[in-house]
């Protein structure tokens, strides 16, 4: 008896073949980086002349470096900060208290995701020249503030609005205040939602370039240092700061994951 195998046709994964094309897309350019940045050579060209910690050395031993460095974590902390004391309150008047022209409010507060950078950038120094303001790093978190302020919001007031005002209701039944029932009911269960909101502001805020170009004044952040590094000729220094902030970012990210499980934040 003979047996009758049938030929299956060959099925091609593309969805794998795209999904690989994708990842190979995002990461690679990282790849490059990251080599270049150890070549001993300042060309930024194969072949790669010898393996070499010069340019991390260069960066950390460069003082506007620390300093721009410095400034881009206290901007971006500040803003962060403030954002979260005003964008969880802001979030809760919205999603808990009915009043007159509360869509208009929501609106205000959404305004600025619509707005370019170049737009808020150049109105921001018009308004600081005709009031008199000398710009610094606090018309920077100001500016900040206005773009960043809204992402923050928009995560805060969505997570809220499905939140189970039974739970607060059975916590203000079993004695709690306003201010406990909000402490131990409400805050552990959007906590996570907030600190994925304000690691996204404070990424936003570190890396903000056009806003801060217009209102910085004679000071400078991290991403005007590379710019100013960048504007004559490739400096291989930057690869060297480059692979430094995605290393940071990716301990802060697994750092984070210790704290909040990454799966409950809803963004």
């Amino acid at each position: 008896m003979q047996a009758n195998f049938s030929k299956r046709p060959l099925r091609i994964p593309w969805l794998l073949i795209y999904s690989v094309g994708v990842v190979f897309y995002l990461f690679f350019p990282l790849f490059i980086i990251a080599l270049f940045s150890f070549n001993s050579s300042p060309s930024i060209s194969f072949p790669i002349r010898g393996f070499s910690f010069m340019w991390y050395k260069a960066v950390f031993e460069n003082p506007i470096f620390i300093a721009s460095l410095k400034n881009s974590l206290a901007v971006a902390s500040l803003t962060t900060l403030i954002c979260l004391s005003t964008g969880v309150l802001a979030a809760l008047v919205i999603t808990r208290y009915q009043f007159r022209l509360k869509n208009v409010v929501r609106t205000l507060f959404l305004l600025p995701l619509s707005l370019p950078g170049l737009f808020i950038g150049i109105s921001l120094l018009s308004y600081y020249i005709s009031m008199g303001i000398k710009l610094s790093l606090g018309t920077v978190i100001i500016g900040h503030l206005i773009y960043t302020l809204p992402y923050f919001f928009l995560v805060a007031s969505t997570r809220l609005e499905r939140f189970d005002r039974l739970l607060e209701e059975a916590a203000q039944d079993l004695g709690c205040t306003p201010w406990e029932t909000f402490w131990k009911v409400n805050f552990p269960i959007i906590a996570p939602s907030i600190i994925g909101a304000a690691t996204i502001v404070f990424a936003l805020s570190f890396d903000e370039f056009v806003i801060t170009f217009f209102i910085i004044g004679t000071q400078n952040t991290l991403p005007m240092m590379v710019w100013s590094m960048m504007r004559r000729s490739i400096d291989p220094r930057v690869n060297a700061i480059s692979v430094i902030l995605i290393l940071t970012s990716v301990l802060l990210l697994y750092l984070m994951s210790k704290v909040v499980d990454i799966s409950e934040i809803e963004i």
